[in-house]
């Protein structure tokens, strides 16, 4: 008996389920985090690849709520080359598959030279970063047999928002109908995700033959939605494995801004942001070089090259939403240039350049 491998496409659909859970689970899935976390207030994060951007996608939320300072870095670089300052508390390491050995370094020199507590965040409490942390969330994510992470990286940026309104709850910054407040909007959020689905895949195929042609794409956004960038960045690369990159809104405004040319794919992600009419003016801009622009915002959308992702959501909550389509489009995009994703290419990687603590799971 055969069985069918496991796609990207297989966890995106799982994600509706997924986030009820987690939500579900409020506050004792984070009550862990929130415990070794109160009355610290300057926090250093370990993570990286999309795990590094979910965090990003997590920070301007838990900052908001939890009234902390969050300092995210690569912990490679963290591990030979910087300073811990003195006044971090708390160093939280986030591995989704819990077998990052950077990350493990960097709580493992933080343990080794300060003593302060440690919280590690993964897909398996049990994991190898378990040993290097006080206390471990888990993601709620299950396994993630494919090489491109969707539901793991949703479930990162959720449990984290959590985690920091759980803080907020127990430090008296949230009240309880606050907290009410923003569990349904994820609830909310987690039913609409269907249809968010279907809109996208006819956003898609509406414009299919501009993305499986383009030969570069950028992705542009600003505040909470710069993890989401980086994403797309991190996903396209690995998938449709053509360059690309994602960008913070003025730092594309100073220097990157000069490579668009006509053939350019560029995306605009578009909040209810301070600064939204920078973006809107830089998009106006840009699509008098290249008519390939394409906008994704919160709320129903009519516009052309404009996906609308029908959410209640607010700026910080808004990585949660903006990810999504672009989980689908690396999928699609992969297919149409005729890569099987299914076939995992440098299978051996992690284990040859000990990256990794042992060989993935995958399918």
């Amino acid at each position: 008996m055969t069985t069918t491998k496991p796609t990207m496409m297989t966890y995106v659909l799982e994600q509706p389920d997924i986030i009820e859970a987690i939500t579900a689970s409020y506050p004792g899935n984070v009550d862990g985090f929130a415990e070794v976390a109160l009355g610290k207030d300057d926090w250093l994060v370990f993570a990286t690849g999309s795990s590094y951007n979910a965090a990003l996608s997590a920070k301007y939320y838990v900052e908001k709520w939890a009234g902390v300072r969050m300092e995210i870095k690569e912990p490679f670089h963290f591990t030979y080359y910087d300073r811990i300052s003195p006044h971090v508390d708390l160093a939280v390491g986030i591995s989704q598959s819990g077998q990052s050995t950077s990350t493990i370094g960097a709580l493992q020199r933080v343990r080794k030279e300060t003593g302060m507590a440690t919280v590690a965040m993964a897909s398996d409490a049990a994991s190898a970063i378990s040993e290097s942390a006080d206390a471990t969330v888990d993601i709620g994510c299950g396994k993630e047999r494919v090489g491109y992470v969707t539901k793991g990286f949703t479930s990162t940026v959720l449990t984290f928002m959590l985690a920091g309104l759980r803080l907020a709850e127990r430090k008296g910054l949230a009240s309880p109908d606050q907290v009410r407040s923003e569990l349904v909007a994820f609830r909310n959020f987690g039913a609409a995700l269907p249809q968010i689905i279907a809109d996208t895949e006819a956003f898609y195929e509406r414009y299919k033959e501009d993305f499986v042609g383009a030969p570069r794409f950028t992705a542009v956004g600003n505040g909470p939605a710069v993890g989401t960038v980086k994403e797309i960045e991190t996903k396209f690369s690995e998938t449709v494995r053509i360059p690309t990159q994602g960008i913070e809104l003025e730092a594309f405004m100073h220097g990157p801004y000069l490579e668009v040319n006509p053939e350019h794919r560029m995306f605009f992600l578009e909040t209810e942001s301070p600064v939204k009419h920078r973006l809107e003016s830089l998009r106006d801009y840009e699509s008098r070089i290249t008519p390939y622009t394409y906008t994704v915002k919160l709320g129903r959308a009519a516009e052309e090259r404009t996906l609308g992702i029908d959410a209640q959501l607010d700026e910080f909550q808004a990585p949660l939403a903006l990810v999504i389509p672009f989980q689908i489009l690396a999928h699609h995009i992969a297919g149409g240039r005729g890569i099987d994703l299914t076939n995992r290419i440098y299978t051996d990687f992690g284990v040859a350049m000990k990256s990794k603590t042992q060989p993935g799971d995958y399918a």
